[in-house]
């Protein structure tokens, strides 16, 4: 699967991501927004003249290259040494200063919104930098923005998970996953909060390491994203669905049982000893049962219906669990049988779980498009580097075993 076709294809694409980054100067109230819309529209203009006037050989990574430097890296940095960033990435950069002082990363008695950390506690990992480096001076204000950490994990996770798919050298994976970068779905989110962001790359980390049998990495991986935030638990059973059809139920249970394990060491400390800060905030917060509102709240069905009174609520809520079930059905009824697929039945899980849910964003909605595309990239990219030939082929992957799983052998309807 190429990313975006040929090179009028791509051009379009680009032409099509620059209306929609317009859009945000004349439409959006978030200054931040209107900020990356007034770099990114041009600069996905530039793409697309690239993309059309340069020779075949250069003209996709050039685009690729001024649409990343235009809509990802020129925002984040000013936006870094102008200290603006949006409400997520403060709560998790107070967090972990109050976690250096107090012991604990959460107010005890919040008042306003943004005083919530509705995340769980090693997300505070991404704030240590600013706790530690603090505010003073332009290299200290863009390295402990945690924004940067976000991108970095982000990053580093999927050219992980490329490489186990069998995609070859990570230089083979830098186009696509530029590309993917630079896409508005990831830049406006990456510039603007990005908190997301290490979620979707663990998870498509933790999904791959299943699919090729290393069933202890992929339970540490597990854990590490399930003590970030309560929407990659999901992702445990169906890794370890993924582990049992391909290896068995002892890797299945190792993984399992390690992700429980390494989650509960970081949960379990804050949960014993401030169990209703922790209800409360990562819990009740975000399913909009607090008396203050989250500020999540884009037009999705749950969040619509839940704006219609208790009874409403009580529906979205009731329409979540439903849908949880019929997802969970459909995983038990046909498990994956590789990472593609693996990671197709958390994109649905999750799609179910942000739409109905009481509150929501559209920004959410990324997680589960990466799972989708991602893994399928790395895919097509592998079967490319397995047909070019036992020379090409075996200088630069891995080779898989019979059960890896991995995406160069991968039923795409598993």
């Amino acid at each position: 699967m190429e990313l975006a076709g040929r090179g009028p294809v791509q051009a379009v694409g680009w032409t099509l991501a620059a209306g929609w980054a317009a859009v945000f100067p004349l439409a959006s109230a978030v200054p931040n927004q209107v900020f990356w819309g007034a770099l990114a529209a041009p600069a996905y203009a530039v793409a697309a003249l690239l993309r059309l006037a340069l020779p075949r050989r250069i003209a996709a990574a050039a685009a690729a290259g001024a649409a990343l430097l235009g809509a990802v890296l020129l925002p984040l940095v000013l936006l870094s040494l102008s200290g603006r960033r949006q409400s997520e990435v403060m709560v998790v950069e107070r967090s972990a200063d109050l976690l250096v002082h107090t012991g604990v990363p959460y107010l005890p008695h919040p008042v306003l919104a943004s005083d919530f950390n509705p995340y769980l506690p090693m997300m505070t990992l991404f704030g240590v930098p600013r706790a530690v480096l603090g505010n003073v001076g332009p290299v200290n204000l863009l390295l402990g923005d945690a924004r940067v950490w976000f991108a970095a994990a982000f990053l580093g996770c999927l050219l992980a998970c490329g490489r186990l798919l069998g995609a070859g050298s990570r230089w083979r994976l830098l186009p696509p996953l530029a590309a993917l970068t630079a896409s508005p779905l990831i830049a406006l989110a990456l510039t603007g909060g990005g908190v997301d962001l290490p979620l979707i790359g663990v998870c498509c980390l933790a999904l791959a390491l299943a699919a090729n049998g290393r069933a202890l990495p992929a339970g540490l991986v597990l854990g590490f994203a399930c003590a970030l935030k309560w929407t990659a638990w999901p992702a445990l059973p169906v890794a370890a669905l993924l582990l049992w059809r391909l290896y068995g139920r002892r890797p299945a249970a190792r993984a399992a049982g390690t992700a429980l394990l390494a989650s509960a060491a970081v949960i379990l400390p804050f949960a014993l000893t401030r169990a209703g800060v922790l209800l409360e905030q990562v819990v009740r917060f975000p399913l909009g049962l607090t008396a203050v509102p989250t500020p999540a709240g884009s037009p999705l069905p749950g969040r619509v219906l839940a704006g219609l009174g208790p009874v409403g609520h009580a529906v979205s809520l009731a329409l979540l669990c439903l849908g949880s079930v019929a997802v969970a059905g459909w995983l038990l009824v046909r498990p994956p049988t590789g990472a593609v697929a693996a990671c197709d039945r958390l994109a649905a899980g999750l799609t179910v779980a942000f739409a109905l849910a009481p509150a929501g964003r559209f920004g959410y909605l990324a997680l589960p498009t990466v799972l989708v595309l991602w893994p399928r990239l790395a895919a097509g990219r592998a079967r490319r580097v397995a047909a070019a030939g036992p020379v090409e082929r075996y200088g630069t992957m891995r080779v898989a075993d019979r059960r890896t799983g991995s995406a160069a052998r991968e039923s795409w309807h598993g």
